[in-house]
Protein backbone atom coordinates (compact mmCIF):
# COMPACT_ATOMS: atom_id res chain seq x y z
CA UNK A 1 0.00 0.00 0.00
CA UNK A 2 1.22 3.65 -0.63
CA UNK A 3 2.37 4.90 2.58
CA UNK A 4 3.25 8.31 0.86
CA UNK A 5 0.62 11.55 2.27
CA UNK A 6 -2.22 12.04 -0.49
CA UNK A 7 -1.35 15.43 -2.71
CA UNK A 8 -3.20 18.32 -4.38
CA UNK A 9 -2.89 20.79 -6.71
CA UNK A 10 -4.72 23.88 -7.20
CA UNK A 11 -5.25 25.85 -10.70
CA UNK A 12 -6.54 28.81 -10.22
CA UNK A 13 -7.63 30.68 -13.53
CA UNK A 14 -8.22 34.70 -12.64
CA UNK A 15 -7.43 36.36 -15.49
CA UNK A 16 -4.73 38.69 -13.35
CA UNK A 17 -0.96 37.68 -13.50
CA UNK A 18 0.97 37.47 -10.36
CA UNK A 19 1.23 39.29 -8.15
CA UNK A 20 -2.12 41.17 -8.54
CA UNK A 21 -4.33 39.80 -5.43
CA UNK A 22 -6.46 37.60 -6.65
CA UNK A 23 -10.21 35.88 -5.15
CA UNK A 24 -9.50 33.07 -7.25
CA UNK A 25 -6.04 32.09 -5.23
CA UNK A 26 -7.54 32.87 -1.74
CA UNK A 27 -10.51 30.32 -2.44
CA UNK A 28 -7.96 27.82 -3.88
CA UNK A 29 -5.86 28.59 -0.39
CA UNK A 30 -8.79 28.30 1.74
CA UNK A 31 -9.75 24.43 -0.27
CA UNK A 32 -5.84 23.28 0.00
CA UNK A 33 -6.00 24.64 3.95
CA UNK A 34 -9.10 22.39 4.37
CA UNK A 35 -7.27 19.73 2.60
CA UNK A 36 -4.42 19.78 4.57
CA UNK A 37 -6.42 19.14 8.10
CA UNK A 38 -6.84 15.66 6.27
CA UNK A 39 -3.31 15.04 5.47
CA UNK A 40 -3.62 16.16 2.06
CA UNK A 41 -0.17 18.24 1.21
CA UNK A 42 -1.02 20.99 -1.40
CA UNK A 43 0.14 23.40 -3.98
CA UNK A 44 -0.99 26.45 -6.10
CA UNK A 45 -0.73 27.16 -9.47
CA UNK A 46 -1.91 30.32 -11.39
CA UNK A 47 -2.08 29.04 -15.34
CA UNK A 48 -2.48 32.55 -16.66
CA UNK A 49 1.52 32.86 -15.00
CA UNK A 50 2.28 30.09 -17.66
CA UNK A 51 2.42 29.70 -21.24
CA UNK A 52 -0.59 27.43 -22.40
CA UNK A 53 -0.71 27.27 -26.07
CA UNK A 54 -4.28 26.76 -28.01
CA UNK A 55 -4.71 23.03 -28.56
CA UNK A 56 -6.13 19.59 -27.51
CA UNK A 57 -3.05 17.67 -27.08
CA UNK A 58 -0.37 17.06 -24.08
CA UNK A 59 2.67 18.97 -25.88
CA UNK A 60 1.79 21.67 -28.44
CA UNK A 61 5.54 22.30 -29.19
CA UNK A 62 8.13 25.27 -28.45
CA UNK A 63 7.35 27.69 -25.81
CA UNK A 64 4.68 25.50 -24.41
CA UNK A 65 3.96 25.27 -20.37
CA UNK A 66 1.54 22.57 -20.66
CA UNK A 67 3.66 19.53 -20.31
CA UNK A 68 4.95 21.02 -17.02
CA UNK A 69 2.23 21.43 -15.54
CA UNK A 70 0.10 18.36 -17.14
CA UNK A 71 3.17 16.48 -15.08
CA UNK A 72 1.77 17.96 -11.90
CA UNK A 73 -1.85 17.29 -12.85
CA UNK A 74 -0.49 13.28 -13.15
CA UNK A 75 1.65 13.41 -9.95
CA UNK A 76 -1.54 14.79 -7.82
CA UNK A 77 -4.24 12.63 -6.51
CA UNK A 78 -6.35 15.90 -5.72
CA UNK A 79 -7.14 18.26 -8.60
CA UNK A 80 -8.64 22.02 -7.38
CA UNK A 81 -9.95 23.97 -10.21
CA UNK A 82 -10.89 27.98 -9.12
CA UNK A 83 -12.43 30.04 -11.82
CA UNK A 84 -13.68 33.51 -11.62
CA UNK A 85 -17.01 34.48 -13.44
CA UNK A 86 -17.23 36.50 -16.05
CA UNK A 87 -20.07 37.21 -17.94
CA UNK A 88 -21.93 34.39 -16.51
CA UNK A 89 -19.03 31.89 -17.69
CA UNK A 90 -15.90 30.51 -16.32
CA UNK A 91 -12.71 32.02 -17.31
CA UNK A 92 -11.00 31.76 -20.53
CA UNK A 93 -8.02 30.56 -18.92
CA UNK A 94 -10.29 27.94 -17.24
CA UNK A 95 -11.12 26.57 -20.83
CA UNK A 96 -7.90 26.65 -21.74
CA UNK A 97 -7.18 24.20 -19.06
CA UNK A 98 -10.19 22.17 -19.96
CA UNK A 99 -9.03 22.14 -23.38
CA UNK A 100 -5.60 20.70 -22.62
CA UNK A 101 -7.06 17.91 -20.75
CA UNK A 102 -8.79 16.84 -23.29
CA UNK A 103 -6.13 15.08 -24.84
CA UNK A 104 -6.03 12.71 -21.39
CA UNK A 105 -8.85 11.14 -23.30
CA UNK A 106 -6.61 8.87 -25.42
CA UNK A 107 -4.16 8.55 -22.91
CA UNK A 108 -3.43 5.39 -21.18
CA UNK A 109 -0.56 4.35 -18.27
CA UNK A 110 1.23 1.82 -18.77
CA UNK A 111 -1.19 -0.91 -17.55
CA UNK A 112 -3.45 0.57 -20.29
CA UNK A 113 -5.98 2.72 -17.93
CA UNK A 114 -6.77 6.51 -18.63
CA UNK A 115 -3.98 8.99 -16.99
CA UNK A 116 -6.61 10.69 -14.82
CA UNK A 117 -8.32 7.09 -13.10
CA UNK A 118 -8.10 7.22 -9.28
CA UNK A 119 -7.52 10.88 -9.25
CA UNK A 120 -10.34 13.51 -7.98
CA UNK A 121 -11.64 16.87 -8.84
CA UNK A 122 -13.14 19.83 -7.08
CA UNK A 123 -14.01 22.45 -8.42
CA UNK A 124 -13.92 26.35 -6.99
CA UNK A 125 -16.09 29.64 -8.54
CA UNK A 126 -15.80 33.06 -7.23
CA UNK A 127 -17.56 36.04 -8.74
CA UNK A 128 -20.19 39.11 -8.30
CA UNK A 129 -22.76 37.49 -10.62
CA UNK A 130 -24.91 34.48 -10.96
CA UNK A 131 -23.46 31.60 -12.78
CA UNK A 132 -21.69 29.44 -10.09
CA UNK A 133 -24.04 25.62 -10.92
CA UNK A 134 -23.75 26.70 -14.45
CA UNK A 135 -20.07 26.69 -14.26
CA UNK A 136 -19.58 23.50 -11.96
CA UNK A 137 -21.43 21.97 -14.20
CA UNK A 138 -19.66 22.66 -17.10
CA UNK A 139 -16.24 21.78 -15.00
CA UNK A 140 -17.65 18.67 -13.48
CA UNK A 141 -18.63 17.20 -16.89
CA UNK A 142 -15.54 18.27 -18.32
CA UNK A 143 -13.27 16.64 -15.60
CA UNK A 144 -15.25 13.39 -15.71
CA UNK A 145 -15.23 13.08 -18.87
CA UNK A 146 -11.16 12.73 -18.60
CA UNK A 147 -11.37 10.56 -16.11
CA UNK A 148 -11.64 12.26 -13.11
CA UNK A 149 -13.58 11.14 -10.56
CA UNK A 150 -15.88 13.94 -8.59
CA UNK A 151 -16.54 13.65 -5.06
CA UNK A 152 -20.22 14.32 -2.90
CA UNK A 153 -20.72 18.11 -2.76
CA UNK A 154 -17.35 18.95 -4.82
CA UNK A 155 -18.11 22.25 -5.77
CA UNK A 156 -17.29 25.68 -3.59
CA UNK A 157 -18.95 28.99 -4.62
CA UNK A 158 -19.24 32.32 -3.67
CA UNK A 159 -21.57 35.23 -5.63
CA UNK A 160 -21.82 38.86 -4.45
CA UNK A 161 -24.38 40.58 -4.92
CA UNK A 162 -25.21 41.28 -8.46
CA UNK A 163 -24.07 44.25 -9.80
CA UNK A 164 -21.45 45.43 -7.45
CA UNK A 165 -17.82 45.52 -7.19
CA UNK A 166 -17.39 43.85 -3.91
CA UNK A 167 -14.93 40.74 -4.71
CA UNK A 168 -14.40 37.65 -2.66
CA UNK A 169 -10.92 38.48 -1.32
CA UNK A 170 -12.17 42.17 0.01
CA UNK A 171 -14.58 40.11 2.34
CA UNK A 172 -13.65 40.87 6.04
CA UNK A 173 -14.66 37.08 6.87
CA UNK A 174 -15.21 33.86 5.19
CA UNK A 175 -18.86 33.65 4.77
CA UNK A 176 -20.52 30.96 7.23
CA UNK A 177 -22.02 28.80 4.20
CA UNK A 178 -18.92 29.33 2.07
CA UNK A 179 -16.58 27.29 4.75
CA UNK A 180 -18.92 24.92 5.18
CA UNK A 181 -18.80 24.01 1.89
CA UNK A 182 -15.48 24.00 1.74
CA UNK A 183 -14.90 21.50 4.83
CA UNK A 184 -17.16 19.64 3.82
CA UNK A 185 -15.81 19.53 0.01
CA UNK A 186 -12.53 18.91 1.30
CA UNK A 187 -13.17 15.94 3.73
CA UNK A 188 -15.38 14.10 0.69
CA UNK A 189 -12.38 14.78 -1.74
CA UNK A 190 -9.68 13.20 0.75
CA UNK A 191 -11.80 10.16 1.53
CA UNK A 192 -12.59 9.75 -2.43
CA UNK A 193 -8.81 10.29 -3.23
CA UNK A 194 -7.97 7.32 -0.16
CA UNK A 195 -10.31 5.00 -0.91
CA UNK A 196 -9.18 5.28 -5.05
CA UNK A 197 -5.52 4.88 -3.88
CA UNK A 198 -6.38 1.83 -2.11
CA UNK A 199 -8.89 0.02 -4.11
CA UNK A 200 -8.18 1.64 -7.95
CA UNK A 201 -10.41 1.26 -11.08
CA UNK A 202 -9.90 -1.94 -12.57
CA UNK A 203 -8.39 -1.69 -15.98
CA UNK A 204 -10.67 -3.31 -18.24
Amino acid sequence: MNASPLTALAITCTLKPSPAASSSDLLAAQILGALAEHGVVGETVRAVDHTIAPGVEADMGAGDDWPMLRRRVLDADILVLVTPTWLGQHSSVAQRVLERLDAELGATDARGRPTLFDKVALAGIVGNEDGAHHIAAILFQALDDVGFTIPAQGSVYWNGEAMHTTDYKDLAQTPEKVAEAIATSARNAAHLARALREREYPAG
